[in-house]
Protein backbone atom coordinates (compact mmCIF):
# COMPACT_ATOMS: atom_id res chain seq x y z
CA UNK A 1 0.00 0.00 0.00
CA UNK A 2 2.83 2.25 0.53
CA UNK A 3 3.75 2.05 -3.09
CA UNK A 4 0.31 3.22 -4.25
CA UNK A 5 0.41 6.07 -1.78
CA UNK A 6 3.91 7.04 -2.85
CA UNK A 7 2.99 7.02 -6.52
CA UNK A 8 -0.10 9.15 -5.88
CA UNK A 9 1.99 11.59 -3.84
CA UNK A 10 4.62 11.86 -6.57
CA UNK A 11 1.92 12.32 -9.20
CA UNK A 12 0.26 15.06 -7.17
CA UNK A 13 3.57 16.89 -6.67
CA UNK A 14 4.32 16.71 -10.41
CA UNK A 15 0.88 18.06 -11.32
CA UNK A 16 1.17 20.91 -8.79
CA UNK A 17 4.68 21.77 -10.07
CA UNK A 18 3.46 21.86 -13.67
CA UNK A 19 0.48 23.96 -12.60
CA UNK A 20 2.70 26.45 -10.77
CA UNK A 21 5.26 26.71 -13.58
CA UNK A 22 3.20 26.43 -16.78
CA UNK A 23 -0.26 27.79 -15.92
CA UNK A 24 0.78 31.45 -15.24
CA UNK A 25 2.45 31.62 -18.66
CA UNK A 26 -0.60 30.11 -20.36
CA UNK A 27 -3.12 32.33 -18.56
CA UNK A 28 -1.17 35.62 -19.05
CA UNK A 29 -1.38 35.37 -22.78
CA UNK A 30 0.87 37.48 -24.97
CA UNK A 31 3.03 39.79 -22.87
CA UNK A 32 3.71 43.31 -23.98
CA UNK A 33 7.27 44.41 -23.43
CA UNK A 34 7.91 48.11 -23.05
CA UNK A 35 11.15 49.48 -24.32
CA UNK A 36 12.23 52.97 -23.29
CA UNK A 37 13.09 55.21 -26.17
CA UNK A 38 16.18 57.31 -25.76
CA UNK A 39 16.85 60.48 -27.69
CA UNK A 40 20.46 61.05 -28.48
CA UNK A 41 22.05 64.44 -28.00
CA UNK A 42 22.98 65.89 -31.35
CA UNK A 43 26.60 66.59 -32.08
CA UNK A 44 27.59 70.24 -32.19
CA UNK A 45 26.92 71.49 -35.69
CA UNK A 46 29.78 72.95 -37.60
CA UNK A 47 29.46 76.68 -38.03
CA UNK A 48 29.86 78.35 -41.33
CA UNK A 49 32.91 80.49 -41.83
CA UNK A 50 30.73 83.57 -42.39
CA UNK A 51 30.15 84.15 -38.68
CA UNK A 52 29.79 87.81 -37.76
CA UNK A 53 32.58 89.23 -35.63
CA UNK A 54 31.97 92.38 -33.65
CA UNK A 55 34.76 94.70 -32.64
CA UNK A 56 34.60 96.22 -29.15
CA UNK A 57 35.48 99.90 -29.21
CA UNK A 58 36.99 101.50 -26.13
CA UNK A 59 34.91 104.31 -24.59
CA UNK A 60 35.97 107.89 -25.21
CA UNK A 61 36.75 109.92 -22.11
CA UNK A 62 35.48 113.49 -22.15
CA UNK A 63 36.83 116.30 -20.02
CA UNK A 64 33.37 117.81 -19.67
CA UNK A 65 32.24 118.24 -16.08
CA UNK A 66 28.65 118.56 -14.94
CA UNK A 67 27.62 121.82 -13.25
CA UNK A 68 27.36 121.88 -9.47
CA UNK A 69 23.80 123.23 -9.43
CA UNK A 70 21.11 123.20 -12.07
CA UNK A 71 21.54 126.25 -14.27
CA UNK A 72 19.38 127.46 -17.13
CA UNK A 73 21.26 129.12 -19.95
CA UNK A 74 19.57 131.50 -22.32
CA UNK A 75 21.20 133.02 -25.34
CA UNK A 76 20.31 136.52 -26.43
CA UNK A 77 21.54 137.86 -29.70
CA UNK A 78 21.15 141.38 -30.93
CA UNK A 79 22.03 142.91 -34.18
CA UNK A 80 23.31 146.42 -33.98
CA UNK A 81 22.64 149.07 -36.53
CA UNK A 82 22.67 148.45 -40.25
CA UNK A 83 26.33 149.47 -40.38
CA UNK A 84 27.33 146.46 -38.25
CA UNK A 85 24.76 143.96 -39.50
CA UNK A 86 27.37 141.26 -39.98
CA UNK A 87 28.53 141.34 -36.35
CA UNK A 88 26.38 139.50 -33.78
CA UNK A 89 26.85 139.88 -30.07
CA UNK A 90 25.93 136.84 -28.04
CA UNK A 91 25.31 137.17 -24.31
CA UNK A 92 24.86 134.16 -22.06
CA UNK A 93 22.66 134.75 -19.03
CA UNK A 94 22.73 132.14 -16.26
CA UNK A 95 19.74 131.76 -13.99
CA UNK A 96 19.78 129.44 -11.01
CA UNK A 97 16.76 127.16 -11.00
CA UNK A 98 15.40 126.44 -7.53
CA UNK A 99 15.19 122.75 -6.72
CA UNK A 100 11.62 121.56 -6.75
CA UNK A 101 10.36 118.49 -5.00
CA UNK A 102 7.68 117.08 -7.30
CA UNK A 103 6.62 114.60 -4.62
CA UNK A 104 6.21 117.16 -1.87
CA UNK A 105 2.64 116.25 -1.01
CA UNK A 106 2.63 112.64 -2.10
CA UNK A 107 3.46 110.92 1.19
CA UNK A 108 2.80 111.25 4.90
CA UNK A 109 4.55 110.21 8.12
CA UNK A 110 3.55 109.96 11.77
CA UNK A 111 5.94 111.65 14.18
CA UNK A 112 5.13 109.56 17.23
CA UNK A 113 7.46 110.77 19.96
CA UNK A 114 10.84 112.30 20.75
CA UNK A 115 12.96 110.61 23.43
CA UNK A 116 16.21 111.69 25.05
CA UNK A 117 17.41 108.11 25.47
CA UNK A 118 18.24 106.62 22.05
CA UNK A 119 18.10 103.05 23.40
CA UNK A 120 14.51 103.56 24.55
CA UNK A 121 13.61 104.92 21.11
CA UNK A 122 15.19 101.89 19.43
CA UNK A 123 13.26 99.55 21.73
CA UNK A 124 9.98 101.30 20.85
CA UNK A 125 10.83 100.98 17.14
CA UNK A 126 11.61 97.26 17.49
CA UNK A 127 8.31 96.71 19.28
CA UNK A 128 6.39 98.61 16.59
CA UNK A 129 8.17 96.72 13.80
CA UNK A 130 7.22 93.40 15.45
CA UNK A 131 3.60 94.59 15.38
CA UNK A 132 3.86 95.29 11.63
CA UNK A 133 4.41 99.05 11.56
CA UNK A 134 7.01 100.72 9.37
CA UNK A 135 8.83 102.46 12.22
CA UNK A 136 12.18 104.31 12.16
CA UNK A 137 14.30 106.53 14.36
CA UNK A 138 15.71 109.90 13.40
CA UNK A 139 18.62 111.19 15.49
CA UNK A 140 18.52 114.92 16.22
CA UNK A 141 20.81 117.04 18.43
CA UNK A 142 19.81 115.96 21.93
CA UNK A 143 16.93 113.57 21.26
CA UNK A 144 15.76 110.77 18.99
CA UNK A 145 12.45 110.92 17.11
CA UNK A 146 10.30 107.84 16.53
CA UNK A 147 8.68 108.02 13.09
CA UNK A 148 6.15 105.70 11.44
CA UNK A 149 5.85 105.74 7.67
CA UNK A 150 6.11 107.10 5.01
CA UNK A 151 2.89 106.09 3.31
CA UNK A 152 0.94 107.64 0.43
CA UNK A 153 -2.41 106.97 2.10
CA UNK A 154 -3.22 109.76 4.54
CA UNK A 155 -6.39 108.00 5.74
CA UNK A 156 -4.44 104.83 6.54
CA UNK A 157 -1.98 106.79 8.67
CA UNK A 158 -4.82 108.64 10.42
CA UNK A 159 -6.22 105.27 11.50
CA UNK A 160 -2.73 104.21 12.60
CA UNK A 161 -2.39 107.33 14.78
CA UNK A 162 -5.35 106.11 16.86
CA UNK A 163 -3.94 102.57 17.06
CA UNK A 164 -0.49 103.84 18.01
CA UNK A 165 -1.97 106.01 20.76
CA UNK A 166 -3.51 102.87 22.31
CA UNK A 167 -0.21 100.96 22.01
CA UNK A 168 2.31 103.60 23.15
CA UNK A 169 0.16 106.06 25.08
CA UNK A 170 1.49 109.04 23.12
CA UNK A 171 -0.48 110.88 20.48
CA UNK A 172 1.37 111.06 17.19
CA UNK A 173 1.40 113.95 14.79
CA UNK A 174 0.62 113.46 11.07
CA UNK A 175 3.12 115.35 8.88
CA UNK A 176 3.91 115.62 5.19
CA UNK A 177 6.90 113.53 4.13
CA UNK A 178 9.70 115.46 2.47
CA UNK A 179 12.09 112.92 0.92
CA UNK A 180 14.81 115.45 0.06
CA UNK A 181 14.65 117.19 3.44
CA UNK A 182 13.21 114.72 5.97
Amino acid sequence: MASKFQSRLVGTIVLVAIGVIVLPDVLDGKKAHYKEEFASIPIKPELESNVEIFEVIEPIEDDIALPDSPVEQTVESSVESSKQASVDEVAVVEKAIPERNEYQESAWIIQLMALKNADNAKNVVKDLQKRGYQAHTKQEKSFTRVIVGPDVSKSKLERQVKELEKITGSKGQLLKFKPLNP
